[in-house]
């Protein structure tokens, strides 16, 4: 068996990682079709996409996943989650488990006309939305997702606002997630945070809480990094900044993510790097299955402890 370098460090760190006793959040990828095309999109998804769609008989496997795990939440993702046609089957089930839904969201969707009334159906349900914002101002945003995108986004986030999200409200929670720009860390704090507050309330859009995502060596960011002939010194920038504190609050530890396949994941990560966890699937997997397995590493894994630490939840360490 090859140890990675990953557990090298945290072993170095007297750190072990390992699922913990409880499954916070089931996590279904729901494809990779969506109708942008960002730079430095992780699954690699697009409008070209749409054979990669979870079918009716996974969809069917993971509502019935719902009673047997009982998750703490349930975390709806592709692509844009909401172009699958069961997206919101989806989401009633959880609902009537009482099982609070993350959509995750990258806001030029509820522009598309066949999603209009999807705000309002989403406040309805009591949806959290976590959505995808690169940057606060426009060159930079525009820069990773396309021209024109910034102005799309923000509107979409007007739309959210008009139906309560960004307000304050608990019911209707709207997360930002920003990303950096290029092959970078980029650490939040309270100041960041006013910063994006005062920045965006310029143009009538306010939300509940900004988070971090660092940008992974995977897929599309990382044919970028190839292309450029960064790969090594990112690689080298994340392995520097490894921080072991970060390793407790790793989302793979009490989170599951299913394919479209209904193969089983520690993250979304792994999922896109085909390191599969054996021996059940979204069909059969019970509990037990789960806690305390030891999580599959890789070098990837530098990106999510990283100073702050990244996950689908933001950091993983607090920063004052």
């Amino acid at each position: 068996m090859v140890t990675s370098t990953f557990n090298v460090r945290l072993a170095a760190a007297g750190q072990h990682l390992e699922r913990a006793q409880t499954l916070r959040v089931l996590q279904l990828n729901l494809g990779r079709l969506c109708n942008m095309r960002c730079s430095h999109c992780h699954v690699g998804a697009g409008p070209d996409q749409g054979a990669t769609q979870m079918p009716d008989a996974v969809v069917r496997q993971c509502i019935a996943a719902m009673d047997r795990l009982q998750p703490r939440c349930v975390d709806l993702t592709g692509g844009a989650p909401e172009m699958h046609r069961r997206f919101q089957e989806l989401v009633l089930a959880a609902r009537a488990r009482n099982i609070p839904v993350i959509d995750r969201c990258n806001l030029t969707i509820l522009l598309v006309p066949a999603y209009q009334d999807l705000p309002q159906w989403l406040a309805d349900r009591q949806v959290e939305v976590v959505a995808s914002l690169p940057h606060w101002s426009r060159e930079s945003s525009d820069r990773q997702r396309g021209d024109g995108s910034w102005e799309q986004s923000l509107e979409g986030l007007r739309r959210l606002r008009a139906v309560g999200y960004g307000t304050g409200d608990p019911q209707r929670q709207l997360t930002l997630m920003t990303n950096p720009d290029g092959d970078r860390l980029q650490p939040l704090c309270d100041k960041v945070t006013d910063q994006w507050r005062q920045e965006l309330a310029r143009h009538g859009v306010t939300f509940d809480q900004l988070i971090g995502l660092t940008n992974m060596p995977i897929a599309r960011f990382r044919d970028w990094l190839v292309e450029k002939g960064r790969l090594e010194d990112y690689q080298q920038v994340l392995e520097n900044a490894f921080n072991p504190c970060a390793v407790r609050g790793l989302m793979c530890r009490d989170t599951l993510s299913v394919a479209p396949n209904g193969q089983l994941y520690d993250c979304d990560f792994n999922q896109m790097l085909d390191m599969p966890l054996s021996g059940h699937t979204i069909a059969d997997v019970m509990p037990e299955n789960l806690a305390g397995r030891s999580i599959h590493t890789g070098g990837h894994c530098f990106g999510c402890t990283a100073g702050q630490g990244s996950s689908c939840g933001g950091a993983t360490v607090a920063v004052p």
